[in-house]
């Protein structure tokens, strides 16, 4: 079995703790697979090796307050009880007020965004950045949306230079009207052609640099969390790809939600659900042999709060391990009580239906 090589790369997150080259750490996956735990998580422990830390969710819903059980806003905010370690939220598809300035830009921006499919998305994720790259963090680290709108929030760069493009044309095309237009509005030329443009080439400049950074392995790396079920790995599979096509490196899967064997004991639906998980963890390790895979186990509750993350991150660093070996003298030693306790109780329960005490 593909999981049981010795080969493969060790299963945490310990090599991203450890290249403190990175600038950028992208968390994505499907929607509901704990992308936002994983990234809490992992700043956490980013926190403990580095001057500075920053995590900034994208995602609209924004469950970054509830994992860590504060409310965040679109200003980095420190987080309780550490002192490197901020999160702010923000939401890339921002109204336009807050992507353009009121400086006399408004129309003709507003105008552009419209245009132009996803530009205001870009615009406003160029400004987010820009603004990130004035603080001086180690490493940020993005709880992004669920996969569509990571990928979309990928294609910002090549989104902008489009529209940018398409901007330049129109200038080139009817550059003598507009400016003919400026002068007989009388707008200042703060406001007019080469302010405007100055901005968007300003944000292009900024949007270049940061894709720049995006596509070296050095600074950024993205890793993928999903679950051992057949559509989060499709998922996996195709956000995989994506990223190879937009040459951002990733070499580490999180599977959450594991059911290890310790965890069945006797009930014929954890087994089921273990047989499904197995299938598609062999699936995995087929895929992604190269990959360092982590597997954190499933959970009785959620982990909510600083502490309760804290205590969930040894998961990250050290392989999970069983308790107790399946097959040894005291794990049988634990069934066999189980299933006495299990006798005891049964057992009882016929000695008051034959008195007649219970129906049933």
């Amino acid at each position: 079995m593909a999981s049981n090589n010795q080969d493969l790369p060790e299963g945490t997150v310990k090599n991203v703790l450890e290249q403190d080259t990175l600038k950028w750490v992208f968390v994505g996956g499907k929607g509901g697979v704990g992308k936002t735990t994983c990234s809490s998580i992992l700043g956490i422990l980013l926190s403990q090796v580095r001057s500075s830390v920053l995590i900034i969710s994208t995602d609209p819903a924004h469950n970054l307050s509830d994992a860590f059980q504060q409310r965040f806003t679109k200003s980095p905010t420190l987080v309780n009880g550490f002192s490197n370690l901020y999160a702010m939220e923000i939401d890339p598809a921002v109204e336009k007020e807050d992507v353009v300035s009121s400086d006399g830009m408004d129309d003709f921006l507003s105008d552009l965004t419209n245009a132009i499919p996803g530009i205001d998305e870009a615009m406003s994720f160029a400004e987010m950045l820009k603004l990130v790259q004035t603080m001086d963090y180690s490493v940020i680290v993005f709880d992004t949306a669920p996969t569509g709108h990571t990928l979309r929030l990928l294609q910002f760069p090549s989104t902008l230079e489009k529209g940018l493009a398409k901007v330049m044309s129109l200038k080139s095309r009817f550059g003598g009207v507009l400016s003919q237009m400026t002068r007989l509005l009388g707008v200042d030329e703060e406001f007019g052609e080469a302010a405007i443009l100055g901005k968007l080439e300003g944000m292009k400049d900024i949007i270049e640099e940061v894709n720049r950074q995006f596509k070296d392995p050095d600074l950024t790396t993205f890793v993928c969390v999903c679950i051992p079920e057949f559509l989060s790995l499709y998922e996996t599979e195709r956000l995989v790809q994506e990223l190879a096509k937009f040459e951002i490196d990733t070499h580490n899967i999180i599977i959450n939600q594991v059911i290890f064997d310790e965890e069945v004991v006797e009930s014929k639906l954890l087994k089921a659900r273990m047989r499904m998980q197995q299938k598609y963890l062999d699936q995995f390790y087929m895929l992604y042999d190269d990959f360092n895979i982590t597997k954190l186990p499933l959970l009785p509750q959620e982990v909510c709060g600083v502490e309760a993350l804290k205590g969930f991150s040894h998961h990250f660093i050290t392989p999970y391990q069983s308790s107790l070996a399946r097959g040894s003298v005291e794990e049988l030693e634990n069934r066999v009580a189980a299933l006495k306790e299990q006798l005891k109780d049964a057992e009882a329960e016929l000695e008051k239906v034959r008195k007649g005490k219970q129906k049933i």
